[in-house]
């Protein structure tokens, strides 16, 4: 298959790859400090480029895992160490 042949990438797919990567950032972040502050944004921006879709679908679906992991995670340390959700 030729260069000619293959699609052009949407400009919405490349945003959606971006939103999906910062989306998993910002919940890996949260996890560590302030959960509710960082991670349902983040579970929000995971949503979002999981409905623009395209070309990186499958990275959009693990953000949204990763933020609801990360929701688990961030509230369990939370509150075993005594620091502040918000």
């Amino acid at each position: 298959m030729s260069s000619i042949d293959a699609p052009r990438p949407r400009t919405a797919d490349t945003i959606a790859g971006f939103l999906a990567a910062m989306s998993i950032f910002i919940c890996l972040i949260g996890i560590a400090w302030h959960p509710l502050r960082l991670i349902l944004p983040g579970i929000l921006i995971a949503m979002i480029a999981a409905g623009i879709g395209g070309r990186f679908q499958r990275l959009a679906f693990a953000a949204v895992i990763i933020g609801a992991c990360s929701f688990f995670l961030g509230m369990m340390f939370a509150v075993v160490t005594e620091n502040p959700l918000w």
